[in-house]
């Protein structure tokens, strides 16, 4: 797996303003210093930002006094940042441990995952609805299940200006309802709920359905975290005992992370590409000219047969099928655009996100990696840095990509997850199986999330590459 080349490109990348000089850097404005060198270096939009130019400032003395004129390091941040319509995901954090907290998975969370919904013939009145529950959580030993719909928090009915305000705190009541014809109808129950220090096992429901001949491995994938590749790498090796014939991978809630992840998952589904291109990465101009001038293979992320020094457990499958709705974003979408070009992938649900590029993690050090932090501080940036194609070079899903066979979930119909009678899971069985139902129509009036607990965090949306 490639390497990001933080102590060559440094040196390389500021020959153009050596003039800037670190040591004449005013404690008072480190973090400032810190947030425009490490985007002006990373960011993909570097060259479209007046502010970010390489020729900007002929010396520190002249940067220290633009950076003075910001005393919040987040203004300057999102200053320095393109348009919001284009740049959606670049983020900055004042203590880089809760940053690496969600990267890897872990966080305050009560262990409700939940989606939003505008109430039917409202454009101001919301409610949540329960996609799944994380196990040994204290939503789950209260009883929350999947498909619970909640209205109100502390008897305050969520509206589309406080949702975020209430859905944040640590401790709050949710205050049920059932869903009947596509009213919320309040029932009088709640269930108080806290949020502790929490990581999320991305693996939350593989199990075998046999149908016929077919043997069918089920496997609801939640989050790219590396720290859990091996056991997904174990999960695998189930699955290739148990002889299966076919994969439905469930990526409807994932809304991305660790492109080393993700290109694991898509070796692990085939094995016969070896070695072969997965993805290629995109940098700014003057990193994508240092990468592919000193070495190319930097920018590429090949399919591989080992995690470490163990061999990956391989299916060598021809064909997958994909569950996706709205929330499926970032490297979620990386596995099924860059997968196409090898195998066949028959998506089934709603459109995706529409995110095709990633982010590194920035730490105030020499190097802007997390070796010999600054101490005074604990900002790190997670700017977007970098587009991710195919290896026929697509990468143009802004829009998000489009399902082989549509169906959005119905509130009203919700089984268990992994249950072969869940709609979707049902859907792609059917597809498997050859049984001549059809996919299930969606209403007139389709009905979809505007809102999920993930998409709450943006870093739970990111896709990213690892500092190594």
């Amino acid at each position: 797996m490639k390497k990001l080349l933080f102590f060559i490109l440094i040196p390389f990348l500021f020959s153009s303003c050596e003039t800037i000089d670190d040591n004449a850097v005013p404690k008072n404005l480190q973090i400032n210093d810190f947030v425009w060198k490490g985007m002006n270096l990373y960011y993909l939009w570097q060259s479209d930002v007046p502010d970010l130019a390489d020729d900007r400032f002929e010396n520190q003395s002249q940067l220290n006094t633009f950076l003075e004129s910001y005393s919040s390091s987040t203004d300057l941040f999102n200053h320095l940042r393109i348009a919001t319509s284009v740049d959606r995901f670049s983020v900055i954090f004042s203590d880089y441990t809760v940053l690496e907290g969600v990267l890897s998975g872990t966080t305050l969370n009560n262990g409700m995952d939940y989606a939003l919904r505008y109430k039917t013939g409202s454009t101001t009145y919301v409610f949540g609805w329960v996609r799944y529950v994380l196990p040994n959580s204290d939503a789950s030993n209260k009883g929350v299940e999947r498909g619970a719909i909640f209205y109100a928090i502390n008897g305050i009915p969520l509206t589309v200006d406080n949702y975020r305000t209430l859905l944040n705190t640590e401790s709050y009541t949710i205050n049920l309802a059932d869903y009947g014809g596509g009213n919320i109808i309040p029932n009088g129950q709640s269930v108080s709920l806290t949020k502790t220090n929490l990581s999320e096992n991305p693996i939350l429901v593989n199990s075998l359905i046999n149908q016929g001949t077919h043997k069918i491995g089920y496997l609801m994938y939640n989050g790219f975290y590396p720290s859990y590749d091996s056991q997904l790498n174990t999960t695998f090796g189930q699955l290739k005992s148990q002889n299966i014939t076919d994969l439905v991978l469930d990526l409807r809630y994932n809304s991305g992370g660790s492109v080393t992840s993700a290109t694991r998952l898509a070796s692990m589904i085939t094995g016969q590409f070896n070695g072969q291109l997965f993805a290629k990465e995109q940098w700014n101009l003057k990193a994508q000219a240092y990468f592919e001038e000193t070495n190319p293979s930097t920018l590429n992320n090949n399919f591989s047969n080992t995690i470490g020094s163990n061999s990956i457990n391989s299916l060598n499958l021809t064909k997958v099928y994909i569950l996706t709705s709205k929330s499926s974003a970032s490297a979620s979408e990386l596995v099924i655009n860059c997968l196409k070009p090898y195998i066949n992938v028959i998506q089934i649900g709603d459109v995706t996100t529409g995110k095709n590029v990633g982010s590194i993690t920035l730490y105030d050090s020499p190097t802007f990696s997390k070796t010999n932090v600054n101490p005074n501080h604990k900002y790190a940036m997670q700017p977007i840095v970098l587009k991710i194609v195919d290896k026929n070079g697509f990468g143009e899903y802004t829009s998000g990509i489009a399902p082989t066979f549509s169906f959005v979930e119905n509130l009203g119909n919700l089984s268990v997850l992994g249950n072969e009678n869940e709609l979707l899971l049902n859907a792609a069985i059917n597809q498997i199986i050859n049984s001549g139902k059809k996919i299930p129509q969606n209403p007139a009036i389709i009905q979809r999330d505007f809102m999920d607990a993930k998409a709450m965090n943006p870093l739970q949306t990111e896709m990213y590459v690892e500092v190594k």
